[in-house]
């Protein structure tokens, strides 16, 4: 039966409550780091002290429960510790976003854990110093730019990832105490579209729906996001209510056949950039169906004439809209018709909506159809953003973009700027809060170039690889006099250009709390204890602030005092809810945690998940809001806006005739310097790609997994070619992850241009303008190095094309040389440049290919294979020899490169159970035709059920040969 209007609203979350058996305090894992040797705490100088702790350092507990600090669904994570040292992770049953689900990245998390490649000292000017040496240079440095160029003169530049105690801290120094409004994060990236249409629709950055809408939804709508690879376990629970509820029926809307797909009851492949035009059309097409909530829009919205009026500019015809969306006109109608009759909506996007010059009308022109259908307000109902980094959320809460103040204030609104003052104030002390919105991320970096700004503090986010022309802000910051970088690893592009350099805690260190995309507040906890030197950013913050003669109003112990004082801030003067009427006596804010203000040490320890607001009218928070048709705005109704389609910014032009999408893949996150520690992440994409459809790669002179240059008017991107039949005619898709540390002109972002959206200031990533060619190679190589000598061996002098690709027991390297190198004496190479000689080689001339090897102490050292890379053998038994030793026969198979019994697995699939494609294509041909049949025999797809589509995949189409 559909849910109506008037259904029950499911249970709030849990609430608060007492620790149980598996849960782990914050007591005793918050510490300094242990002392091994002389390694000691930094000598106190003023008030500085040590990181908060209680008791003395002790071994982690044997299992404890924390957050995942991947995507933005917010999963609950269970660890085991064995001797000391996370052994293994698991979803937590009892977490409300993922009961106990996780995705690979997440059941991988113990294995990018441990010392080595961290940042453990801090550093001035390249020298390693002391804690207090480098927070007295960098406040003494702040304070000296501001003297001599403004209050404005310095920045901040901080992180999704981040905790909300860290991002409270940064916000209230910059924009309270030091006065400048530049303070901006990297979410500007992924979902400041979003923030800024809900914003003028609703009066509030709040978003309305929770993740059980989308198991009680009659119709759900994917467009401009592929959870199967970048919100798995949010897809699972769709996929999974799929199957309990035939009647759920699922749109994806995408240029790209996503894997998103396996599930969609349509598909709708729409031309890059136009969604506006596809949700105008749909507003128009509800009205002149008359499939309008009439009496919806006349208690509870305004704006909806004009809205319509803009919407008809455009011929609103089908066949109109289906031309201008390059979409079939049959699957557009049905598309109309069914979220024009159904009730129970929900239209999930991200960054393919929110990554536009017109991002923000994007996401205007979805909730328009919302409110237009009185789409809103129930169960399975509304317009959802989810965000891509685990706490976006929380950084919006605590005003972390550059045009907000703490607390979802506004500097535009009335007495905010006073009223925050008047909080952050202290007997002795009085912040002096800038009078406007500071720079966003674009303009930021802008500024800095222009000389504008003198110094900035990145913290937690990588921007010469993330920003748009990404080389080119590597340049910029370069030259930028004063910059601080706190960091946890010390392999991050960013610190080629710091000048002080902080090692901060990592996501199994810290301790806090992170929000979800459902507004679900929950707590990260430190099970660990820092490495070396590295401290809390908080905590720098706040010695940073002391120093610069702030301390009575940054005198934090512990987080939770920290997340006491946000609390406190988010119900200051906050008005009730306007009962309807044109005014109210005082402003309503809708994020309101005043609930949670009073909460010990112990309560915050223990806070279990919970979606905001917290107050005395929702005391177990809510799970969606505007439930009863009333906004945030100043008379209570939300607002339908006209939107106007508008084309990309970045035009297509016969120097650069091909469109570039940007993403994200299944296995990686950001920019790897995390998902990169866990070998078996590497494998199901171990190099930088280029999707490109096979009649685009066929007229290029392209074949698969050929080496391939993208240019832009910004740079170049090399990669190796994918033939994807899902890629639409004209179009590509590279990932965004790979940087400097990993392959060499694997910058995709260094291919996109700086164009913004007006309103949001977010750039367009998803529209790039790129030229297609071959790499001229005269060579390809691949060279396996043991752990132990890869320090010491740096193969990439005269490679044009290089990837490096951590495995388990080796490092791997992909070289590509130009035409200039092809007369390169590989064994003199090898001689010269590997501390272990040659053992063993063979040459096939008339191939083209060298094998070679070096054995030391009956243990491979290293391996290399001088040839294309379609005669790489699978590496799996390879690989195992760096470890084992070579035994009997082992030193012949070694050139050949695996056992010559050994199944070749082909690339991998399933990277839960490192199961490859050919393994799985033998299978299906043997008769296992379903993907259970699959699981059971080969256990893949059956622990995170990301790689499930790709099997779905490949079933269909070795079904498709026999049928042939």
């Amino acid at each position: 039966m559909p849910l109506s209007r008037t259904a029950s609203q499911p249970t709030s979350p849990a609430t608060p409550r007492a620790a149980g058996a598996g849960d782990v305090m914050g007591e005793g894992t918050t510490t300094c780091p242990p002392s091994k040797g002389t390694t000691t705490c930094p000598p106190s100088k003023g008030t500085t002290t040590c990181p908060p702790s209680k008791g003395t350092t002790t071994c982690p507990p044997s299992k404890g429960t924390t957050t995942c600090p991947y995507c933005g669904v917010g999963c609950g994570v269970d660890i085991t510790f064995s001797d000391g040292k996370p052994s293994a992770v698991a979803g937590t049953r009892s977490h409300p976003a993922n009961g106990g689900r996780l995705c690979v990245k997440g059941s991988a998390l113990h294995e990018t854990l441990g010392h080595e490649g961290r940042l453990l000292y801090p550093q001035v000017d390249g020298q390693r110093v002391d804690w207090d040496s480098a927070l007295d240079t960098l406040a003494e440095r702040l304070a000296a730019t501001q003297r001599e160029h403004g209050r404005q003169s310095v920045a901040a530049y901080l992180s999704g990832q981040l905790l909300t105690e860290d991002y409270y801290v940064a916000n209230k120094l910059f924009k309270g105490f030091l006065g400048t409004p530049h303070v901006d994060t990297n979410s500007r990236l992924c979902m400041a579209s979003a923030v800024s249409a809900y914003k003028r629709a609703f009066g509030a950055d709040a978003v309305p729906c929770c993740y059980a809408d989308l198991e009680c939804a009659e119709l759900v709508v994917l467009v401009g996001a592929n959870p199967a690879w970048n919100h798995p376990v949010l897809y699972q629970r769709l996929k999974a209510a799929k199957q309990r509820n035939p009647l759920l029926r699922v749109v994806v809307i995408d240029p790209r056949v996503t894997d998103s797909c396996e599930i969609a009851d349509l598909y709708l492949g729409i031309a890059p950039g136009s969604d506006a035009r596809l949700f105008t059309g749909l507003l128009a097409w509800m009205a002149a169906s008359g499939r309008l909530d009439r009496p919806y829009l006349e208690r509870h919205t305004q704006g909806v004439e004009q809205t319509l009026s803009a919407a008809r500019e455009d011929d609103v015809s089908l066949a109109a809209i289906a031309a201008d969306c390059d979409i079939d006109l049959e699957r557009l109608e049905t598309f109309y018709y069914w979220f024009a009759s159904q009730l129970h909506v929900v239209t999930l996007y991200s960054q393919g909506i929110n990554q536009s010059s017109s991002g923000s009308d994007k996401c205007q022109a979805i909730i328009n159809c919302h409110l237009a259908g009185g789409k809103l307000g129930l169960p399975g109902a509304g317009p959802f953003s989810i965000t891509g980094q685990p706490n976006a959320m929380g950084g919006r809460e605590v005003g972390g973009l550059a045009n907000q103040l703490a607390a979802h204030m506004d500097y535009d609104s009335p007495g905010a700027i006073e009223r925050v003052t008047r909080f952050w104030g202290t007997p002795g002390l009085t912040p002096s809060l800038p009078e406007g919105p500071g720079l966003k991320a674009v303009a930021l970096f802008e500024a800095i170039e222009r000389g504008e700004i003198q110094a900035l503090w990145i913290m937690a986010t990588n921007p010469v690889v993330s920003l748009p022309q990404a080389d080119h802000i590597k340049r910029v910051l370069a030259a930028c006099p004063l910059v601080i970088v706190s960091d946890c690893l010390a392999n991050a592009e960013i610190l080629e250009v710091a000048d002080i350099v902080l090692p901060a805690t990592g996501w199994s260190e810290k301790d806090g709390t992170v929000t979800n995309s459902e507004r679900c507040i929950s707590r990260q906890r430190g099970l660990l204890p820092p490495p070396g030197e590295a401290r809390h950013d908080w905590w720098a913050l706040s010695q940073v602030a002391a120093r610069l003669g702030y301390a009575e109003a940054f005198a934090y112990r512990h987080p939770a005092q920290i997340f006491a004082e946000h609390a406190r801030l988010s119900g200051f003067e906050n008005g009730d809810s306007p009962a309807g009427a044109e005014e109210a006596d005082s402003p309503w804010r809708v994020f309101d945690i005043s609930g949670l203000a009073d909460l010990d040490r112990e309560g915050y320890d223990a806070l279990a998940p919970i979606q905001w607001p917290v107050n005395a009218s929702a005391p177990a928070g809510t799970p969606r809001l505007f439930v009863d048709g009333r906004f945030a705005t100043p008379d209570g109704r939300a607002r339908l806006l006209p939107v106007r389609p508008r084309a990309p910014a970045q035009a297509l032009a016969a120097r650069y005739p091909l469109r570039l999408n940007t993403g994200r893949i299944r296995d990686q996150w950001h920019t790897m310097t995390r998902t990169a520690r866990a070998p078996r992440l590497m494998n199901h994409r171990a190099e930088p790609f280029v999707e490109i459809h096979p009649r685009d790669a066929a007229y290029a002179g392209i074949q698969d997994q050929q080496l391939v240059e993208l240019a832009a008017a910004g740079g170049c991107y090399r990669a190796r070619a994918r033939l994807a039949k899902a890629q639409r005619r004209g179009e590509l898709f590279a990932p965004m992850h790979w940087n400097a540390a990993f392959s060499g002109r694997a910058k995709v972002n260094a291919l996109i241009q700086a164009h913004v959206d007006p309103l949001s200031g977010q750039p367009e990533s998803k529209h790039g303008a790129v030229a297609l060619r071959p790499l001229p190679l005269a060579w390809e190589a691949t060279l396996l190095v043991a752990d132990d000598l890869a320090m010491s061996i740096d193969p990439r002098p005269g490679c044009d094309y290089w990837a490096r690709i951590p495995l388990a027991n080796a490092l791997r390297w992909q070289l590509g040389g130009a035409p200039e190198s092809a007369g390169r004496d590989w064994l003199a190479w090898l001689a010269a440049e590997l501390p272990v000689a040659v053992s063993q080689w063979s040459c096939d001339a008339a191939q083209g290919r060298l094998r070679a090897s070096g054995i030391e102490a009956g243990r491979l050292r290293w391996w290399l294979l001088v040839g294309p890379p379609a005669s790489l053998p699978a590496l799996h038994w390879l690989e195992q020899r760096f470890a084992r030793g070579l035994e009997g026969d082992d030193r012949r198979r070694v050139l050949a490169g695996c056992d010559s019994g050994a199944e070749d697995d082909g690339a991998i699939v399933c990277s839960c159970h490192q199961v490859g494609q050919r393994r799985i294509v033998a299978a299906i041909r043997a008769g296992d035709s379903s993907v259970e049949a699959l699981g059971a025999r080969l256990a893949c797809g059956t622990q995170c059920g990301s790689c499930q589509p790709e099997l779905k995949a490949l079933i269909e189409e070795e079904s498709a040969h026999v049928d042939a």
